[in-house]
């Protein structure tokens, strides 16, 4: 069974078919960025995109994940070791405090921006709605993102998932 994992395609055993996609990044492929914490869907520590869109890895099985296009945090920056823009704005934002769910955060909002460059404060809101900081963070990681947005003119949102 094939999985392309940030641009490289992947061989993974055939009996890992039924575990979900979370379990096989984290346990099997050594890809830790991607977070398990409810592991009901409910908390968006464990987001990735397939096919360009979030998905929580916690409940899709690898199968349904074959042949398909997934991206890690470990994938969102450039091969150069640039960081994506969220990555940087969360570094000049202060966003993390513990830091277990900032993975699944950017996620959210890398999908955000790649689909809505120029979000509004109410698209940030309803996309990050499924993600759950228990620290707190949120007017850091709103303020994060909106500068992401505002800056959007000089970045190139498709690039996200095309590069990776």
């Amino acid at each position: 069974m094939k999985l392309n994992i940030n641009g490289v395609e992947r061989q993974v055993a055939t009996d890992w078919q039924d575990e979900t996609l979370l379990t096989v990044l984290r346990d099997h492929l050594g890809l830790s960025g991607t977070r398990f914490s409810c592991g009901i869907g409910q908390c968006g520590a464990c987001l990735v995109h397939v096919e360009g869109s979030p998905v929580s890895s916690c409940l899709m099985s690898v199968k349904d994940a074959a042949n398909k296009n997934i991206l890690t945090i470990e994938g969102l920056a450039a091969e150069d070791g640039t960081l994506h823009p969220l990555q940087q704005a969360w570094i000049d934002e202060s966003v993390p405090q513990c830091g277990y769910c900032q993975s699944g955060q950017i996620m959210a909002a890398a999908a955000l921006i790649a689909g809505k460059p120029d979000a509004s404060s109410d698209d940030i809101d309803q996309a990050m709605s499924g993600n759950i900081c228990r620290c707190g963070c949120y007017p850091r990681i709103k303020a994060a993102i909106a500068s992401v947005a505002d800056n959007s003119q000089s970045y190139d949102a498709t690039a996200v998932e095309a590069t990776s």
